[in-house]
């Protein structure tokens, strides 16, 4: 790039980085707060949470930067055209395409950067979500205890806790068990915490007593200062992992195992999201080219172009939304796939049109010849 190339480049890109910062924390604040309860209702530590958090950015980051790239080219390229920089460029002699190539540069990496996410980042971090959860499902302390509630863990058991401090330790512990003879025995103790036996998972009571009724009515009491309370029968678990179709990689997408029932089922679905994969970074250029058109694309205007961008900024918004309702068509019918790419590249076609549809016009001279007139020259 020559020098004014890598100018006009550096002054999209800082409006850039900002504007997909800015989103980024705004979506990664609303996505804390759907996922809060990891800390309240689970009692995950706070590294869990943050690590949730974390892992959202690559899915968070590819449907941002479309939408970052168009606002931070229409802050940047207006502020240009009003300060007569662009106008200045094209005096010079520079023509129309060496005028606009920074920004396809800075979108071809923007479209590059969100291929790889999208093909790889998404849906490595995705099974990284899932495999979180998973994990705190099984979390014999979050499933077994809830502070101040009665729970049932398993049929025929119901536990009940007070508190549970910062060390896991659960106080004033009850617990009900009813046994297949007929009979129940109930636990009651000052404090219990979850631990390991010969790599089963058991409940170490403390300080505390069990009644149990027989099945005949006789009741039978028993204090102790630690009893260990077997955990391996109650949370013994068939489920598996399950990764849906935005966990999927896309040689999973376009050739899934057909021997399994579930990707049968879901064929048409599993090759929608893999079309959309390689589609949904396109609108990276389709933005960046409706933002440059917005403001180079018509006749120059000493007024502004706030018009012109609204109208732009509303037909980029019916892009963004049709092309997500073309990809819940093709969930239904694959016929339809070639419509994803069809979207964003009518869209890229349209805002180069106008771009090129017009030379620089005698405005843009006379524009030229005021900015470069000397301050008070008639």
């Amino acid at each position: 790039m020559r020098l004014i190339e890598r100018y006009l480049f550096r002054q999209l890109l800082g409006p850039t980085l900002l504007a997909t910062l800015a989103l980024v924390a705004l979506a990664l604040l609303a996505r804390s707060l759907s996922e809060f309860d990891v800390l309240i209702e689970q009692r995950q530590s706070g590294m869990v949470f943050l690590k949730i958090i974390a892992l959202a950015l690559p899915q968070l980051l590819s449907m941002i930067l479309p939408i970052a790239l168009f606002v931070a080219t229409l802050v940047a390229l207006n502020r240009l055209h009003t300060e007569q920089e662009i106008v200045v460029c094209f005096a010079g002699g520079m023509s129309r395409w060496r005028v606009i190539s920074p920004a396809m540069r800075l979108a071809v990496f923007a479209t590059l950067l969100s291929l790889v996410m999208s093909l790889w980042a998404a849906p490595w971090s995705s099974r990284a979500i899932r495999e979180t959860f998973f994990d705190i499902k099984s979390d014999l302390a979050s499933t077994l205890v809830r502070p101040g509630e009665f729970t049932e863990p398993g049929p025929g058991l119901t536990v009940y806790a007070q508190t549970i401090d910062r060390d896991q330790i659960i106080h004033n512990l009850f617990i009900h068990q009813e046994k297949a003879n007929g009979g129940a025995v109930t636990y009651t103790a000052r404090e219990g915490v979850i631990a390991e036996r010969k790599g089963l998972p058991v409940l170490v009571l403390r300080k505390g007593s069990n009644q149990e009724f027989s099945s005949s009515g006789v009741l039978q009491y028993l204090s102790w200062d630690e009893y260990t309370f077997d955990l391996s029968s109650l949370f013994q678990s068939d489920e598996l992992l399950h990764y849906k179709i935005g966990d999927r990689y896309p040689h999973e997408l376009f050739f899934p195992d057909l021997t399994q029932e579930w990707e049968q089922q879901n064929r048409e679905k599993l090759l929608s999201e893999g079309h959309w994969r390689l589609a949904s970074p396109l609108y990276n250029l389709a933005m960046m080219s409706m933002a440059v058109a917005a403001v180079i694309g018509g006749s120059f205007s000493r007024m502004g172009y706030g018009r012109r961008i609204a109208m732009v900024g509303a037909a980029a918004a019916l892009v963004q939304i049709v092309g997500f309702g073309v990809k819940a068509a093709c969930d239904n019918d694959v016929w339809l796939n070639p419509l994803q790419y069809a979207v964003p590249l009518a869209a890229i076609w349209w805002g180069l049109r106008q771009i090129f549809r017009q030379k620089v016009s005698r405005y843009i001279a006379i524009g030229a010849h005021d900015a470069l007139q000397p301050l008070g020259a008639p």
